[in-house]
């Protein structure tokens, strides 16, 4: 396969992708998915909890068989070739997996072994990580000592030892504070910038907007949306323009001229006495040079003109909130068949 079809190939490919779980009450957990990730990019994928976003990440890993449905990861399908699968791909959980009783430099010296590297290249690569991540000081310490945020810095760099092609992060900033979560992103930007391809399982709109550069909706088990940040936000609301006149006063004022010019759609547009803006549906380039020319010439001085979109928590909120169903629990982790996961 020659570079330029590499580089246009999806690094993964979901088609299909059905898993369920058993019990008294059978639930679905993924049903029907389909998923394509380009390759090089970060895929954000949002969801509220029980959407199918971790039982997808566990299927895409290998961990968990789908039931129906089939994937490819680099080319490799999950079904016939796991443990190629295996060989290409690295995986943050929602909680560090690290050993706390071996030292950072360890932990990821028994990674490197587990994939087959000689002990002088695992050495090498695991102080190559330690460096990157900001770990070397603490190499020599057992993990269990690690603050939360170093154990996560520890739990990303044992995902790449295998400088995977691609890399899945299921919520991988869950429980972390602030600083330790921009510490992550960080990291996270340094792995996509270097030509990873990430998919990003996560529930928080900042860190969506941080990190990917297309988002997919989950809910009930489903896709239910997709594609850049920008074109969810234009689907499920309009672009407003924000008129902010320097004395605030003037709002009805401001209002009425525009009204005046047909350049509010013959409506009043929404008067926000708190923000002292006013909301006008934008309807293009045009419209906002013109809406500045009207007010420029009735002498209207004004502090501030911007527009805006719905933040992605209303995209969120929107998308899956207006469900009436509760949603599917996603099953709690359970130990997959050794021939599944033992690394090679």
């Amino acid at each position: 396969m020659t570079q330029l079809a590499r580089t246009e190939t999806p690094a993964v490919v979901v088609q299909g992708l059905v898993k369920r779980y058993g019990g008294q009450s059978e639930v679905t957990a993924l049903d029907g998915v389909d998923l394509t990730v380009r390759r090089g990019t970060v895929l954000g994928v949002l969801g509220p909890n029980g959407a199918g976003k971790t039982t997808l990440v566990r299927i895409l890993s290998t961990l968990v068989r789908a039931d129906a449905g089939k994937a490819t990861v680099e080319g490799f399908d999950l079904a016939r070739s796991p443990r190629d699968v295996r060989r290409v791909i690295g995986l943050t959980g929602q909680y560090a997996s690290v050993d706390g009783k071996l030292s950072g430099r360890e932990n990821l010296y028994l990674i490197g072994r587990l994939l087959d590297m000689s002990r002088k290249a695992a050495r090498a690569r695991a102080d190559e990580l330690l460096e990157r991540f900001s770990l070397t000081d603490a190499a020599g310490r057992q993990a269990a000592t690690y603050s939360g945020g170093m154990r996560r810095r520890l739990d990303l760099a044992a995902s790449v030892m295998g400088r995977p092609g691609v890399l899945f992060l299921d919520e991988p900033t869950t429980g972390l504070d602030p600083r330790t979560r921009n510490e992550v992103w960080s990291e996270v930007k340094g792995l996509a910038s270097a030509g990873a391809t990430v998919l990003l399982t996560t529930q928080y709109m900042e860190e969506a907007e941080q990190l990917a550069d297309e988002l997919t909706v989950m809910d009930r088990g489903r896709i239910i949306a997709g594609g850049p940040v920008d074109e969810l936000k234009a689907r499920v609301g309009v672009r407003e323009l924000r008129i902010r006149p320097e004395d605030p006063a003037r709002l009805d004022a401001v209002q009425d001229a525009l009204v005046e010019a047909g350049l509010a759609d013959g409506a009043p547009g929404a008067v926000d006495r708190a923000e002292g803006v006013l909301r006008v549906p934008l309807r293009g380039s045009e419209h906002l040079t013109s809406v500045v020319g009207v007010l420029g010439v009735r002498g209207f001085a004004l502090a501030g003109v911007d527009t805006h979109l719905p933040s992605l928590d209303e995209v969120f909120l929107t998308l899956t909130g207006k469900s009436e169903d509760p949603p599917i629990p996603e099953p709690a982790a359970r130990p997959a068949a050794v021939e599944e996961v033992t690394p090679v």
